[in-house]
């Protein structure tokens, strides 16, 4: 009995420290107006979140070599882009960190995806909403203020952010 106590303190005191340590990383929060950022579209010509007031909006920041993002992504895709995508009312941007376009654009080619992926190769878009881990997804509801932020994949709350999204496009 003693041990299954310890077991459970310690995996309390375990998934506690996650949540502190996500939380602190996270700089741009639920409730919160978005921070907001210039893009580059396509190479030269650039964007501001702001130029997208009146639309949801989801930001996934990502990195090649992230294996809880190499999962996430297919959903974004399948889930999220081919179902929503073409929505006028609806933008999507994947950001890459640390990546150019060059990277962004092999990557893309050789996992066959056609999601909206956008360099950040300064980090200098992630820094305004983190400052570490990744995956993470920010949705932005159609008056710039953040209604989810979350950190890591998990198939079952992916999907819960979808159903929020879904919400978020239905009004």
């Amino acid at each position: 009995m003693k041990t299954k106590l310890s077991l459970l303190i310690l995996s309390f005191l375990f998934v506690a420290a996650q949540l502190f340590a996500q939380d602190q990383f996270t700089l741009a929060k639920e409730g919160q107006q978005a921070p907001d950022f210039s893009y580059e579209i396509s190479e030269g010509k650039t964007q501001k979140l702001s130029d997208l007031k009146g639309k949801v909006v989801w930001i996934t920041f990502f990195a090649t070599w992230c294996g809880p993002c190499r999962k996430e992504l297919p959903h974004l895709q399948k889930d999220v882009y081919e179902k929503f995508g073409t929505r006028t009312d609806f933008e999507l941007l994947v950001i890459g960190r640390e990546h150019t376009w060059e990277e962004i654009n092999k990557f893309k080619t050789e996992q066959n995806f056609n999601l909206p992926f956008y360099p950040d190769p300064k980090r200098e878009i992630f820094s305004k909403y983190a400052t570490q881990n990744i995956p993470r997804n920010f949705i932005i509801d159609k008056t710039g203020k953040i209604v989810v932020s979350s950190v890591g994949f998990n198939e079952a709350e992916f999907q819960k952010y979808i159903e929020k999204k879904a919400s978020l496009l239905a009004k």
